[in-house]
C-alpha cells in the first residue's frame, strides 16, 4: 500500500508541480457518501476539502468550478482521514486529488437571505439567482457564555391562545414541541412564523424555517403558504430534503443557528425553527456507523448528545453591552407511540427550556392544539408574559390539569354532585376556549381580550358545544366595537383599570346581545 502511495505522489509531482505548494490527498476509496483519503496530515476536524478531478490547475482555478464537490473531515485517523461528500458521491472516485482549503466548513450569510430558500450551504434553490450574501462564518461555533448573556423577559407571542397563555415562549428561549407524527408539530412553527406579521416591524424577529429530511413537495407548500400570507419577507428557509445526503440533513440545523446568528448579532430578534431534530439525529447516526464509530444506545453514537447540546445551546438573548439581540429556538421531536422517555426525546427535553407536548389521542378527539397540559411546561413561565396575559391566564392551566383528571374519573361514576358537574362543564368551556384551527393566529391583545372573558364568567351560560361559534361572533364583535380597548391593550401591554372598565361594559353588551338573539 506505502509503495502505490508513494508512486501517486511522485506522478502528482510530475504532473503539476503548483500542487506541491498546496496540501493534497488522493482518495482511497469511496462509498455510502463517506470517502477515505491518504494524505493531508495537517488537516483539522470539521475543515473543508475540495475534490478536485483535475491535476494541473491551483487551488484557486480549482475554487472558479461552478459545481464544485466539498468534502467534510470528520475523523481523523492514524493512516489517513475519512470525509462525508457534500454533493454528488458518484462523482467522486479512487484515486481524484483532494486539497485543503484551510478553512472550517462555512456559509455565506447577510440580510440579503431574507426571503430565499437555501441548502445548508448557503446556495440558492429556489431559481431567483444568487442570494448576494457577502459575509463568511463557520457553520458551528462556540456558544455565547453567561456572562455575555441577559434574562429571558421579552414575550415571543405565537398567536396561539393555548400557547401564549399556558405555555409561554420568551425571545432567547428554546422550547422543544414534541409528539406523535401527524399531531400538528409542524403547524405550531408556521402559525409562529405567521402571527410574527401582526408585530410592529422594529420589533419582528427574522423566522428561519428548517425542514430537515421533510419531502420536497411539503417543503414547497410550506413556502407557497408563507409567501400568499406575507410572511416570506420575514422568513428565511433551509431545507435539506429527504433526498439529500445524511451530511446535508446533519448540517441543515447548523446553517439554521449560524443565519440566526448573524441577526443576532446585529441587535435584532430571530426565531429558529429545527422540523425536525430526530431525522437529523437519524442521518448522524447513519454518518457515525459509515465512519466506522462505535455504536451506543440504539446505535447512536456516544456524542449525540453533544451534537443537539451544541446546537441549542447558541439560542441566547444577549445582554446590552452585545446588542441585546436574541436567538429563540424551536426544536422539533417526533415520538413513537407518545413514547417521551426514548433516547433522543429525553436528550433534547434535558436540553431545552421547557416542552409543548402534542397528545394523539387528544388531537383525535379534536382538539387544536393537541396539548397535553400535564407534562407540557415552560421553564421561563411568567417572565414571558405581558402583563395582560398574565392578568386574564392566571390559573387557567391548573384548572385544566385538574378537568382532565375530573374527565377521566367521570368515567367510572355517573352520579356527580353539583360543584363537580360544575367544574366539569367550566373545564369543557375552556377547552373549547382554547381550539383554535391551523393558520388563524390571533394577536395577542385579542387572545387577552378571549380568554378574560372566559375567565371572568361572561360566556358560563354558553354550551360548551357552542362555545367556538359564540367566540367567532365576539371576535368580530370585539374587533369592530372595542378597537380602541384594543390598541390600548396592544400599546400598554396591560389591561389598565380603565381599559378593563370599557371592556366588561362590551362584554356585556355582547353577552345581552347574544341572549336576546338567541
Amino acid at each position: 500500500m506505502q509503495s502505490i502511495i508513494e508512486r501517486i505522489e511522485k506522478e502528482i509531482a510530475a504532473w503539476a508541480p503548483d500542487v506541491g505548494s498546496e496540501e493534497t490527498g488522493v482518495v482511497r476509496a469511496t462509498g455510502d457518501g463517506i470517502a477515505e483519503i491518504d494524505g493531508l496530515s495537517n488537516v483539522a476536524m470539521s475543515e473543508m476539502v475540495l475534490f478536485d478531478p483535475t491535476f494541473d490547475r491551483t487551488l484557486a482555478d480549482a475554487l472558479k468550478d461552478p459545481a464544485p464537490i466539498y468534502g467534510l473531515v470528520l475523523n481523523l485517523e492514524e493512516d489517513g482521514v475519512r470525509t462525508v461528500i457534500l454533493g454528488e458521491p458518484s462523482k467522486i472516485y479512487e484515486g481524484m486529488l483532494v486539497r485543503r482549503l484551510g478553512r472550517l466548513l462555512s456559509i455565506s450569510v447577510g440580510g440579503s437571505l431574507v426571503g430565499r430558500v437555501v441548502n445548508p450551504l448557503g446556495e440558492p434553490v429556489d431559481g431567483k439567482g444568487a442570494t448576494g450574501a457577502k459575509e463568511v462564518r463557520p457553520i458551528e461555533r462556540e456558544a455565547y457564555g453567561i456572562i455575555d448573556r441577559a434574562p429571558v423577559n421579552v414575550p415571543l407571542h405565537t398567536g396561539i391562545k393555548a400557547v401564549d397563555a399556558m405555555i409561554p415562549i420568551g425571545r432567547g428561549q428554546r422550547e422543544l414541541i414534541i409528539g406523535d407524527r401527524g399531531t400538528g408539530k409542524t403547524s405550531i412553527a408556521i402559525d409562529t412564523i405567521l402571527n410574527q406579521k401582526s408585530e410592529p416591524a422594529a420589533t419582528r424577529p427574522i423566522c428561519i424555517y428548517v425542514a430537515i429530511g421533510q419531502k420536497e413537495s411539503k417543503t414547497a407548500k410550506i413556502v407557497a403558504e408563507l409567501e400568499s400570507r406575507g410572511a416570506m419577507a420575514y422568513t428565511v428557509v433551509v431545507t435539506a430534503p429527504a433526498s439529500a445526503p445524511a451530511a446535508l440533513q446533519f448540517l441543515a440545523p447548523f446553517a439554521g443557528a449560524t443565519i440566526g446568528e448573524y441577526f443576532m448579532e446585529q441587535g435584532r430578534d430571530a426565531l429558529v425553527i429545527y422540523d425536525d431534530l430526530s431525522k437529523q439525529a437519524v442521518a448522524y447516526r447513519q454518518m457515525s456507523l459509515l465512519l466506522r464509530r462505535p455504536p451506543g444506545r440504539e446505535a447512536y453514537p456516544g456524542d449525540i448528545f453533544y451534537l443537539h447540546s451544541r446546537l441549542l445551546e447558541r439560542a441566547a438573548k444577549l445582554s446590552k453591552e452585545r446588542g441585546g439581540g436574541s436567538l429563540t429556538a424551536l426544536p422539533i421531536i417526533e415520538t413513537q407511540e407518545g413514547d417521551v422517555s426514548a433516547y433522543i426525546p429525553t436528550n433534547v427535553i434535558s436540553i431545552t427550556d421547557g416542552q409543548i407536548y402534542l397528545e394523539a389521542d387528544l388531537f383525535n378527539k379534536g382538539q387544536r392544539p393537541a396539548i397535553n397540559v400535564g407534562i407540557s411546561v415552560s421553564r421561563v413561565g411568567s417572565a414571558a408574559q405581558t402583563k395582560a396575559m398574565k392578568k386574564v391566564s392566571g390559573k387557567i392551566k391548573l384548572e385544566l390539569a385538574q378537568f382532565r383528571e375530573l374527565e377521566a374519573f367521570m368515567q367510572f361514576s355517573s352520579d356527580l354532585d353539583a360543584d363537580t358537574k360544575r367544574q366539569i362543564d367550566s373545564g369543557r368551556r375552556m377547552t373549547e376556549i382554547l381550539n383554535q384551527g391551523r393558520g388563524v393566529p390571533l394577536p395577542f391583545e385579542m387572545e387577552s381580550a378571549i380568554i378574560f372573558a372566559a375567565t371572568n364568567g361572561y360566556l358560563d351560560g354558553v354550551p360548551a358545544e357552542e362555545v367556538s361559534a359564540v367566540e367567532a361572533k365576539l371576535q368580530e364583535y370585539l374587533s369592530r366595537e372595542a378597537g380602541g380597548v384594543l390598541m390600548a391593550i396592544k400599546e400598554s401591554k396591560e389591561i389598565r383599570e380603565e381599559s378593563e372598565k370599557t371592556l366588561r361594559e362590551k362584554l356585556q353588551a355582547f353577552l345581552e346581545r347574544t341572549v336576546s338573539a338567541a
